[in-house]
């Protein structure tokens, strides 16, 4: 089974992850363009995964 991408709160957040990266920086542009590219082919990924089983961890995820 393929996980879900959800965004979980960490047990002892401290510190917004997203917070000491300046709102201009570069790779804020590339996560944009490669989330938008991994939802047009999550159907695709849906396709590669049995439907029983454990869930994975999304390729989303990974990257």
């Amino acid at each position: 089974m393929r996980g879900k991408d959800d965004a979980r709160g960490s047990l002892f957040g401290y510190v917004v992850l997203e917070q000491p990266i300046r709102p201009d920086h570069p790779l804020r542009l590339i996560r944009t363009i490669v989330n938008a590219a991994l939802t047009e082919i999550s159907a695709e990924f849906d396709v590669l995964y049995p439907p029983t089983g454990r869930d994975s961890i999304p390729p989303e995820r990974l990257l």
